[in-house]
């Protein structure tokens, strides 16, 4: 046990030092996670990875070939992965049903939604088709899953949650045990699992993905329950942000993702999770038409979130290229606004994260 304890101090103090050590642009490179255009690893991005200025990418369907679908997606993937010194998150969203890259047309196997399972509530079954997806994850190089799902289905008129089958149930109990098993079915093949959409997004009238959805009348505390829940047992990977408004949480009406009352104040000190957050993407219409691009940037990382998305993926959001980001916040760091420490403290979790799961 002592050896086991002296390892773990080690480690942090390797982390810490290493946080310390490396350079503000690598630190903040880390920070940026993006969509890539195209069916294979161009130039652009291989060089912005090779530098250090990119710490992930997510992969869509326009990154995918009609034929010869796994063997071109593995050599896209191996291609971002080997053109970075440090492991590079590899991002999808594979929930299951119709949040689904990997559909069967491309001859990946079947998926089912978070609901089919809830109703079911059949523990074998969600752990069989968690491992299908995480094999599956892992054969194409794929690190990250942005799921499970932990909203709740409160409002069965969600128009971004309920509807699609998105969440497992409107009890947190049950939400909580499903969550779990794909948590530990993605484990045993080293994914790491993105629980969303914190504070909670299954009340909600509006997708945020087309404006502002303001939740304040309709958000239950409860909401609240399977993250404490699965913190508290150490089921937690890592967790992504809603951009909804909540007055309850926030009285200022900032969105999740840009809020400190919510990011900092409830997520790491009411609940104790000091891990990875990782933003919803930054150019849903919730965020870019109404607070911009600068703004939106000191709000998010200064409330506290790690790692910033910009899938380069929603219609009507002008593209947004990583020397565009990172020139923004290098210069809030230079200009004191946001400090380096705020900085270094996302890096060590970052840094922490990918440790666990290479």
């Amino acid at each position: 046990m002592k050896n086991a304890c002296l390892l773990l101090l080690m480690g942090f103090i390797g982390l810490c030092a290493q946080a310390q050590s490396d350079s503000l642009d690598i630190k903040i490179g880390q920070m940026l996670l993006v969509g890539v255009n195209g069916k294979a690893a161009d130039s652009i991005i291989l060089k912005n990875i090779s530098a250090g200025k990119v710490g992930g990418v997510v992969i869509y369907e326009k990154n995918f070939t009609a034929t010869n679908t796994y063997i071109n997606l593995k050599n896209f993937t191996w291609a971002l992965q080997k053109a970075s010194e440090s492991t590079l998150f590899i991002t999808i969203d594979q929930e299951g049903g119709v949040i689904n890259r990997l559909k069967t047309k491309y001859a990946f196997p079947k998926s089912v939604t978070a609901a089919y399972l809830g109703q079911q509530d059949n523990v074998d079954s969600t752990y069989f088709y968690g491992e299908i997806t995480a094999a599956t994850l892992a054969g194409l190089g794929i690190n990250v899953n942005f799921a499970p799902v932990v909203d709740l289905a409160i409002n069965p008129d969600n128009p971004i949650i309920a509807k699609h089958g998105r969440a497992y149930s409107d009890d947190a109990e049950l939400v909580a045990k499903h969550a779990a098993i794909t948590v530990a079915s993605h484990r045993k093949h080293n994914i790491v699992t993105v629980l969303k959409h914190f504070p909670g997004h299954g009340s909600s009238k509006a997708d945020t993905h087309l404006g502002i959805a303001d939740v304040t009348p309709y958000w239950q505390q409860k909401e609240l329950l399977p993250y404490q829940n699965m913190i508290e047992k150490g089921e937690v990977d890592a967790i992504m942000t809603a951009h909804i408004v909540n007055k309850q949480l926030d009285a200022s009406g900032l969105p999740g993702t840009l809020s400190k009352s919510i990011m900092t104040g409830i997520l790491r000190d009411s609940l104790g999770y000091d891990g990875v957050i990782f933003s919803d993407d930054m150019q849903m219409h919730a965020i870019t038409k109404h607070y911009g691009l600068e703004k939106a940037l000191l709000l998010s990382i200064n409330a506290g979130v790690d790692v910033l998305m910009f899938s380069n993926n929603i219609q009507g959001s002008e593209n947004r290229t990583v020397d565009m980001v990172f020139g923004i916040i290098k210069k809030y760091v230079e200009d004191g606004v946001i400090s380096e420490e705020r900085i270094n403290k996302s890096y060590q979790r970052i840094m922490e994260l990918k440790s666990k799961w290479r």
